[in-house]
């Protein structure tokens, strides 16, 4: 065998071996990402800015999208190349010290290749050779010598404190769109309003390009020039997108920042925009389950309200009583009911959209004291709910009871995607026992409490609609608890078919 031949067979050899390791390592790190989402890492933990509040708010605004599976690093100095490169896109909401050699070359070696990297606000500035230490809004302390990419990176920055300082006092403006066709803004109004800090006298990097600004008013302590928003560049195959809005979470809670921020980290992850318009702030477009929440009848702790309050894939609404709830066809509207009512009276009326309603194919969850509902509408405890807290003593039907402040230890009956992987658990609740129970109901929960029946959750044999009954929720000490509140997340989800 010829050396040259020799040579291209090693060379082959080295490739495959490369490629194959590059497989394993993606196989490897597989189980810990979300399939087919974008892997974000946020670069946080110091800041002038209230980091302690912003990165949790923009991590479950990417969370909430769909898009994302979004990670937090807090201690960022030593980060390398290896630790980074799991991610598509890194969000830089950190301003402090310098990260060191290393993680800066990993990088920049990393958007070099082609990742993105966005940055927002003030963590445009730290590491630009500017004052880093501030009271806020001035410089007041030492400079550090600048990172020499970080300004490409970020597109846009300061070469000294303007004259006028960073930013006037915040105030509502109109941020205008310049570069309509770019996907980060494509469909978008021609301009947006928000409630922010106005950033000013920006220099633009000459590789980037502007796609949006605002005019910085001179009677509002600006420039009476139109000052960079949002800026996009390239670096080597990388993507950066900068937005210069974002001060802290009621300027983040705009929609014209949710908009922007959450494509434009989709954009410098992928090069490419499929998060609407409105992406952030409208669940339009997004198919959330609609949900109806019915109470009344009983005094309940407003915990309650939590359980539902920024679940995701849903938008609910309420209403106080079972008369306003079903006074109306609710079948265009609404794809889930979930009670947590005592009503016993509903009138004829009411009674003909509920029925119309579970009989149409749409969703039930039925929450602790609802258990009780209607006790003298058979057709209702027997064949819909498939189970019944029984207020009076009947013939043939024993009263329930109930016992306050228990423990119960709660073990899954079955696998179903309304247990998921949520495994054992354990509430401080309100126990029901005696509670009847239709024959053919599928045991979700059971729990070995003797205050307690042991079947404490099912699913009902009701065929015409997903029907679940879920005796825990008394008060907060289960509404606040992670495991109840996926519970009934859960089963919300299931009974609108969109768990399987």
């Amino acid at each position: 065998m010829n050396r040259a031949l020799l040579a291209v067979r090693i060379s082959f050899a080295f490739a495959v071996f490369a490629h194959l390791s590059t497989v394993a390592e993606d196989d490897t790190l597989a189980p810990f990402y979300q399939p087919n989402k974008i892997r974000a890492l946020i670069l946080s933990g110091r800041n002038n800015h209230d980091w302690r509040t912003t990165t949790p708010f923009l991590k479950q605004l990417m969370l909430d999208s769909g898009r994302f599976d979004v990670r937090v690093a807090e201690a960022t100095d030593g980060l390398t190349e290896q630790t980074l490169a799991p991610y598509d896109v890194m969000i830089m909401d950190y301003g402090g010290p310098r990260w060191g050699e290393v993680t800066e070359k990993a990088i920049e070696s990393l958007v070099r290749a082609g990742k993105g990297f966005v940055t927002i606000h003030g963590a445009s500035y730290h590491f630009s050779g500017l004052d880093v230490i501030t009271d806020g809004h001035r410089p007041v302390g030492r400079k550090e010598p600048a990172w020499p990419a970080f300004r490409r990176l970020v597109g846009c920055g300061w070469d000294a404190m303007p004259a006028k300082g960073y930013h006037g006092p915040r105030h509502t403006f109109a941020v205008k769109i310049t570069q309509p066709d770019h996907p980060i803004v494509q469909g978008m109004p021609d301009s947006f309003p928000a409630t922010d800090e106005l950033y000013h006298g920006m220099a633009v990097t000459p590789e980037a390009t502007v796609i949006a600004t605002a005019f910085s008013a001179s009677e509002r302590g600006g420039t009476g020039n139109p000052e960079p928003m949002l800026v996009v560049s390239e670096f080597g195959k990388g993507r950066c997108f900068y937005t210069a809005l974002g001060h802290e979470t009621p300027a983040m809670w705009e929609p014209g920042f949710r908009s922007t921020f959450l494509r434009g980290v989709e954009w410098a992850a992928t090069g490419k925009v499929t998060l609407p318009p409105d992406a952030g702030w409208s669940t339009q477009g997004n198919d959330p389950v609609r949900v109806l929440v019915v109470t009344g009848g009983h005094d309940y702790d407003p915990s309650f309200y939590t359980v539902f309050e920024g679940a995701p894939g849903i938008r609910w609404r309420h209403t106080g009583s079972n008369q306003e709830a079903f006074r109306s066809d609710l079948r265009a509207s609404v794809d889930v009911l979930v009670l947590f009512d005592l009503s016993q009276d509903l009138d004829a009326t009411g009674r003909r959209h509920l029925q119309t309603f579970v009989e149409s194919g749409k969703g039930l969850v039925v929450l602790h004291h609802a258990l009780a509902d209607y006790s003298s509408w058979e057709w209702w405890w027997k064949e819909v709910v498939g189970g019944r807290y029984v207020l009076k003593e009947e013939p043939g039907f024993p009263a329930s009871t109930y016992q306050h402040d228990q423990w119960l230890e709660i073990t899954p009956a079955v696998a179903h995607p309304v247990v998921g992987d949520l495994g054992p658990m354990r509430f401080l609740d309100e126990t029901y026992r005696q509670v009847w129970h239709a024959p053919g109901i599928q045991p979700l929960l059971k729990t070995s409490n003797p205050t307690s029946d042991e079947v404490i959750a099912w699913i009902s044999p009701w065929k015409k609609s997903r029907v679940v009954a879920l005796q825990p929720g008394h008060d907060q000490q289960s509404h606040r608890h992670p495991a109840y509140r996926r519970l009934v997340l859960n089963a919300i989800l299931w009974s609108a078919g969109k768990r399987h």
